[in-house]
Order: C-alpha cells, then sequence, then structure tokens
C-alpha cells in the first residue's frame, strides 16, 4: 500500500524519561485525539525507528505492548494498524480500570524500565553497549561440552537430578570454599555460601534481606545502575558518597552516616564501578571500623576479583578485621559468560538462612547440572588454567588500549591504567566542552552522565575492552576519535 503522505511523529513535550515511554505514550496519545484514525496503517518499525533514531526493538516492543491493550493489529504481510475498535471507547471509565493493565501491577522505575530495555535488546542479538563484558570466544566450549555430557550422565544414573538444596549444591560450596580461603584469605565454612545466578542475584537477595527501616544504602555517586535499582525496589532510599582519586571518599561517607540514618553501604572496591579505581587498604580498614562501629551491612561486590594484572590484588574486605557484617558478593560469570548464570554470596549463617529462604519463594534452587559442571572444573584445576590463560589475554587488551588511546586521541584525553579489570575510564572533558552529547552512540563506551543522574555535561567515558580483540579495539577507538571530533 503507498502512502500519500508519510506519518510523523515528535516526541516534544512528553515528560517520560525512556524511549520506549516516549513512545507508548506518543502512539496512545495520537490515537485519542484523533490523529490515527482507527483502521489507520502505522510505518513500519524499521521506518519508524529510523525517523526518531531509536532502536528498532524499542519501537517493536512498543507495537506489540499496544496490541495486547487493544489499540493496534498487527496484519500477517501487511502491516501494523490502528485497531478499529479502540479500548477506552467501547468501554466506559469504570470498565476500562477493571481491564487496565496500569492498575494490575505495581509500576516500575524508570530506571528500572530502562534496565528492561537494554535487557530485551541483548536477548534479541542487537548490537548494545560493550560495558567490560568478558569475551565469550575464549570459552574452552569443547571442554565445557564433554564436562556437561559426563556430569548429566553420571548424576541422572545416581537419581541426583531432583530438588537440592536451595543454597545450592554442597560440592560446589565446598570448592568455593576452598577457592574463597586459598585465593582471597577468606576464613569461612560451606555453610556460609550461598550459589546465586550471578552478582546481581546476590545483590537482590541482600537487598530482600536487609530491612529498609533501619535506613538508607550509601552507594557511590558513580555506581552500578542495576544495584541502585534493586535496592530502590526493595523500599530503600538511595544515598549518594563521593568519589575521588582513590575512590570512595571516608569523609563524606562519615557526614552521611552522621546526618541520616543508615542501614548499609554497597561498595565494588575491588575495581570501583565504573571508575575501575582501587580502593586502598587504608580505606577499607577506615570502613570497616565504621561498619562495626554503627552496625551498618557492606554489600561487597566483588565482580572481577580473578582479572588484577599488577602484582597481587588488595584482599576482599570480607577477609580483613571488623568483617562481621560484610555480604562478599561474587562471579563465575565473569570468568567465563555472563550467560553461565553462576554466583555466589558469602556471609554470616544467619544471612544465608535469610538468603536461602527467598530463593525458595523464587527459583527453588539453582541449575543442579551447572552447579557439578563448574565443581569438576574447579577440582580438577581447569577453572584455575583457565582464569590464568585469560587473564594474560586481557592484560594484553588493556596494554593495546592504553597505547592506542595515546596514540590516536595523543593530549586530548588522559586516563589512569586500570590495574585490572575490563574496562578503562577515559577524561574526555577537553573535548567535550561546549558540544551536545545527546546522541552520542559508541558499541563500547559508555557516557559518564549514564552512572550519575545528577551530572550534565559527561567528563569520562567507560570503554570496555574485554569483549573485543585488538583489531576491535583499534577500530573502536578510532570510530569514538570520529564521533567526539564530529560531535556539534
Amino acid at each position: 500500500m503507498l502512502r500519500p503522505w508519510d506519518i510523523k511523529f515528535s516526541f516534544e513535550g512528553n515528560n517520560a524519561k525512556t524511549l520506549h515511554s516516549k513512545l507508548l505514550n506518543c502512539l496512545i496519545s495520537d490515537i485519542k485525539r484523533g490523529r490515527l484514525l482507527p483502521g489507520s496503517m502505522l510505518p513500519g518499525t524499521r521506518t519508524l525507528a529510523k525517523q526518531l533514531n531509536i532502536n528498532r526493538k524499542t519501537v517493536q516492543y512498543v507495537y506489540e505492548e499496544l496490541e495486547v491493550q487493544g489499540w493496534l493489529k498487527s496484519k500477517v504481510r501487511r502491516g501494523t494498524f490502528v485497531a478499529e475498535s479502540l479500548p477506552e471507547q467501547t468501554l466506559s471509565d469504570a470498565d476500562s480500570k477493571l481491564v487496565s493493565s496500569t492498575v494490575k501491577t505495581k509500576a516500575p522505575s524508570d530506571l528500572t524500565e530502562e534496565l528492561y530495555i537494554e535487557a530485551l535488546a541483548q536477548a534479541s542479538c542487537i548490537t548494545t553497549t560493550n560495558d567490560g563484558t568478558p569475551d565469550a570466544r575464549l570459552i574452552p566450549y569443547e571442554l565445557l561440552a564433554r564436562t556437561y555430557r559426563r556430569i548429566c550422565v553420571n548424576l541422572s544414573r545416581r537419581s541426583k537430578l531432583g530438588y537440592g538444596d536451595p543454597r545450592g549444591a554442597l560440592e560446589l560450596r565446598m570448592s568455593l570454599q576452598k577457592m574463597v580461603s586459598s585465593d582471597r584469605y577468606i576464613n569461612c565454612s560451606e555453610q556460609e555460601i550461598c550459589i546465586v545466578r550471578g552478582s546481581q542475584m546476590g545483590i537482590y537477595l541482600a537487598s530482600r534481606v536487609l530491612d529498609p527501616t533501619n535506613g538508607a544504602i550509601v552507594m557511590e555517586e558513580l555506581c552500578y545502575a542495576p544495584a541502585q535499582a534493586t535496592f530502590e525496589a526493595n523500599g530503600f532510599k538511595v544515598l549518594k558518597c563521593k568519589l575521588d582519586k582513590d575512590g570512595l571518599n571516608i569523609e563524606h561517607l562519615q557526614k552521611l552516616i552522621r546526618d541520616n540514618k543508615v542501614a548499609g553501604i554497597y561498595v565494588t572496591p575491588h575495581h570501583q564501578y565504573p571508575t575501575t579505581v582501587c580502593l586502598p587498604m587504608e580505606r577499607r580498614l577506615a570502613l570497616l571500623r565504621l561498619s562495626k562501629c554503627h552496625h551498618l551491612t557492606i554489600i561487597e561486590d566483588d565482580y572481577d576479583h580473578e582479572f588484577h594484572y599488577e602484582t597481587n590484588p588488595i584482599p576482599p574486605l570480607a577477609s580483613l578485621p571488623n568483617s562481621e557484617n560484610v555480604v562478599h558478593i561474587g562471579s563465575m560469570s565473569k570468568v567465563f559468560a555472563p550467560g553461565l548464570r553462576l554466583g555466589y554470596i558469602v556471609c554470616s549463617t544467619e544471612l544465608i538462612q535469610r538468603a536461602a529462604q527467598e530463593i525458595v519463594l523464587i527459583d527453588r534452587q539453582g541449575n543442579t547440572i551447572t552447579e557439578h559442571v563448574v565443581t569438576d572444573l574447579m577440582e580438577t584445576g581447569e577453572v584455575k588454567r583457565h582464569i590464568r590463560k585469560v587473564r594474560r589475554e586481557y592484560r594484553q587488551r588493556r596494554d593495546h588500549t592504553v597505547n592506542e588511546f595515546s596514540r590516536i586521541f595523543g593530549s586530548k584525553v588522559s586516563f589512569d591504567i586500570p590495574t585490572g579489570g575490563l574496562a578503562i575510564w577515559v577524561d574526555i572533558s577537553k573535548m567535550t566542552k561546549g558540544k551536545d552529547l545527546s546522541n552520542f552512540k559508541s558499541n563500547d563506551s559508555i557516557l559518564s552522565t549514564f552512572f550519575n543522574n545528577d551530572q550534565q555535561t559527561p567528563t569520562h567515558i567507560r570503554f570496555g575492552f574485554g569483549s573485543i580483540n585488538k583489531t576491535e579495539i583499534t577500530h573502536s577507538i578510532q570510530s569514538l576519535y570520529t564521533t567526539l571530533v564530529d560531535e556539534k
């Protein structure tokens, strides 16, 4: 069907904070006021995405949601049309409230909705921002496949594929106990370990078992957005603590504790997210003393402990004096790939029991086969061997990234070489003065404004080098230079 005129859409005056919500509101508004008549054909998802300069998947999700609500109707090989019978025109106000999905669920926060859209895009294999994720191409997939087959056969023959311990397979908890004891100096028993589906689930469980009536959660002023959304979704007020060149500012933290009722502190001390700074020992000990003195829980997100390139990493908070109130969260997903979905919590038996009770309600238990596979790989030394191999590779990628930023950007940018991790924090403030970066796009770089809602003008980028090889790193940095130079 040839349209005589293209339909134009605009987000002007739309107060929604996410692109998904903006487009949803825009289409419903145009239908309600008669600009889009019943039976009229909408632009294709690719066309509309190009017109609005947004991701095509966002348009697809909005179309699907409006079809479920009754506003749109898709016709095979023809397109998407405004429904002939609109939901709010065929029902009374009272009946509309009965069928409206908005009154059936608790509304998500804007941050949660934004993270969900990003997760859907990742699941659909759309190119998304590389945040310092591991390279799935380095997975020893043949070894994993053989181990999975052998473990699956053994468990089946022994009738071990039924329901198990919500805390995770005992064998894996014992292997992890040996690892954190020998490699991270953490003195614990297998009863103080709980297996989870990645560090994000560990953060969620910590937010569930802690009581928001005891006070707020303090987070670093530049922080991991999914963690903030999690604490807020579970009723916590989030306070932001200043950062400096050494990480968490202890003096400002003391002021926050003095002026507010605080229940806990979420930190990423090994490699601060997103700045990559390693918290010095002096500040770690000061943080633990504050925790002991004020009875504060510390949630230590040790998401990439394995990837430290300069000498030995500083021991985790959970291994130091006065660490009784520390909840240590680690992940095996960074060792292999995010899709493995395996992490762990180390803390007191009381908190572990509460976390396991929450698991019973939402997940019952983890993946028994995967847990035994990882146990086998840990006990045979394969995990340690793989870590040594990829650590060398990631260090080479870090060094290449440092060299290429210096070669391509010269004195236009500055940075400290990260002691570990899979990303670098680059100061681009010399290049951003007077420029509008609202349409900034880069597959491997995130502007600092993403990590702090109060920051208006981006001053840094977090460039992820973990999931791309040296050739790809060079190409990405060259593209970034062109983007920053061309932005008006």
